[in-house]
């Protein structure tokens, strides 16, 4: 294997210490996932350098030009603060020529924008919740056709942002308290949808032209109070805390009507292809009580700490969380962006 320079794009914020940690330092960090990222590439023999950017591309360009890596490992999920800024620093990798690891901009940007995505998923005939958006400085008028209960969301925002157990309204009052909710807190429009109720599934995807999907991963809440819904909401996804004491974890999705795994799997591969992703991403599901199953949304360049989701499913499909990172360098050296249109 070719010994490769590196360059690890983080958040200024989240660059790990370059001290010796103990597995508790690291495993309660916020920079787990960069940590994991840059001493596994080093494991593996690669020359490797981290770099904090948070909303000046001149470090960049800087770095770019003194150390000339072979490519760019990008875990930024935002620039300037602002999340869909990351297809821009994207944009910029594509000019400067540098290979990057992951979703190339235009990609970034359809799955970003959660309400264009639903109109190419129903160009291509991909079933998901039905849905109205309320922009910013709007109030709601719901129509009739789309009845109770229903989810408010971020219109653009992801990794649960802005999601509770107050977020399933179930009459016109909720939902306007819920609308203004998301207005003033995130700053973002509101996204308004049909809320299905059953299991929720993950679906890991890397690749180009050629995708292979993940196995089936399922986000388990069986033990939340009985008064709970089953979403995943911002403190299941990210407090450990309260991962603990109702035992939320996850793992490959068991007892699925026989060849459904296969048709969510083909599923997730129709999203990546609709939305023209590339690199990895993450297909969220939900599956109703009848068996049907529903897009929530795609989420390009996920969480790929070691012992997440991602990185489960991938060792599941026998790949070591070394050879998923190796998998998503060789991934992102044979992307060719003027090729991609």
């Amino acid at each position: 294997m070719k010994r490769l320079r590196i360059l690890v794009l983080m958040h200024e914020d989240l660059v790990p210490p370059d001290a010796p940690l103990t597995e508790q330092d690291v495993t309660s960090a916020d920079w787990k996932t960069e940590y994991d990222v840059v001493t596994t590439l080093r494991t593996l023999g690669h020359d490797v350098k981290p770099l904090g950017v948070k909303s000046d591309l001149g470090v960049l360009r800087s770095a770019m030009e003194d150390w000339k890596p072979h490519i760019a490992f990008n875990l930024l999920e935002e620039f300037d603060g602002v999340a869909v800024y990351d297809q821009n620093v994207v944009s910029y990798l594509e000019l400067l020529h540098v290979p990057y690891t992951g979703c190339n901009p235009r990609g970034l940007m359809l799955a970003r924008d959660k309400v264009l995505s639903k109109k190419l998923f129903s160009f291509h005939r991909i079933p998901f919740p039905d849905f109205m958006v309320v922009p910013l400085g709007r109030t709601v008028k719901r129509p009739q056709w789309l009845p109770f209960p229903l989810i408010v969301k971020s219109v653009t925002e992801e990794a649960s942002l802005g999601i509770s157990q107050a977020s399933i309204v179930e009459d016109d009052e909720k939902l306007k308290e819920r609308v203004a909710f998301i207005h003033a807190s995130i700053g973002t429009g509101a996204l308004i949808e049909q809320y299905i109720e059953g299991r929720e599934f993950y679906v890991g995807v890397i690749g180009n032209g050629h995708v292979q999907a993940l196995p089936v991963w399922e986000l388990i809440m069986d033990k939340l109070p009985d008064d709970a819904r089953r979403i995943a909401t911002q403190r299941v996804k990210w407090s450990r805390a309260y991962q603990d004491k109702y035992g939320i974890r996850s793992c490959e999705a068991k007892g699925l009507p026989e060849g459904k795994a296969a048709e969510i799997q083909h599923l997730a591969k129709r999203v990546y292809r609709a939305l023209g992703l590339s690199g990895y991403a993450r297909i969220d599901v939900r599956m109703d009580a009848k068996g049907k199953v529903y897009v929530l949304e795609a989420n390009p360049n996920p969480q790929i700490a070691h012992d997440e989701d991602f990185a489960d499913s991938a060792e599941k499909a026998s790949y070591t969380y070394k050879d998923l990172l190796q998998e998503l360098i060789n991934i992102g050296l044979r992307w060719q962006p003027a090729k991609a249109a």
